[in-house]
């Protein structure tokens, strides 16, 4: 392996208290030769102490952490290093959690039923494209955020073009940029052009925090094409 072969590497830092799981995904994650497990976590604080110090891609982050729990710590990592994504992998599944840990920073959510032949995958996507809301966990968001918007509108935003509308509605099934850029049709240097202006727009930093507000002003519907 090269240098720069290493270099391309993605580097993973699992948080979880249950040894056998982290060692267990680890293995999954270092048969692919694009990811490294850089480091391990069995509570929050030693999660962050890790993020701060290794500078990882990503963080594979579950809720159930002693000490200082998974949306705390993730809270804390958006905080104080932005640059690491976080992913959390968790064995809660409902609207209540998966919204509390997008607002806290993480920028995707997996369950940990995922079958592990899938996980790789999601990985993947997840670190190339800065977002993963399975459209299952996506509906479930819908959902709840429809209940809980019954009596009160939505908040008001700049209009968005019917091309940010519809690319927004992409960014909600997880699609990237080329299979966006595929089905408007156009260039991937357009879809991000019209990326830039939805998040100006809506007042998101990244694609899970303009799918987070696509959700609660009801631009995002639960039946995607």
């Amino acid at each position: 392996m090269t240098m720069a072969d290493d270099k391309k590497k993605i580097r993973v830092v699992i948080a979880d208290d249950q040894t056998l799981f982290r060692e267990g995904i680890k293995d999954l994650i270092e048969n692919d030769r694009s990811l490294e497990v850089v480091g391990e976590a069995g509570d929050g604080p030693e999660a962050l102490r890790l993020v701060k110090k290794l500078k990882p891609d990503v963080v594979l982050m579950d809720i159930k952490l002693p000490h200082m729990d998974g949306i705390q710590t993730t809270r804390k990592i958006h905080e104080e290093c932005p640059e690491t994504n976080v992913l959390v992998l968790s064995s809660f599944e409902d609207e209540a959690h998966v919204m509390e840990a997008l607002q806290a920073g993480a920028n995707g959510y997996l369950s940990k039923m995922l079958p592990a032949s899938e996980l790789v995958n999601a990985l993947k996507a997840f670190a190339n494209q800065g977002v993963m809301i399975p459209q299952p966990i996506m509906n479930r968001l819908l959902t709840g955020i429809r209940q809980k918007m019954g009596e009160e509108p939505p908040p008001s935003f700049a209009s968005l073009t019917k091309t940010e509308m519809k690319i927004l509605s992409f960014l909600g099934q997880g699609k990237s940029n080329k299979e966006i850029a595929d089905s408007v049709p156009c260039s991937i240097k357009t879809v991000k052009n019209h990326l830039n202006s939805v998040f100006q727009k809506l007042g998101a930093e990244n694609r899970t925090e303009a799918v987070v507000k696509g959700i609660e002003r009801g631009l995002i519907s639960a039946q995607q094409d």
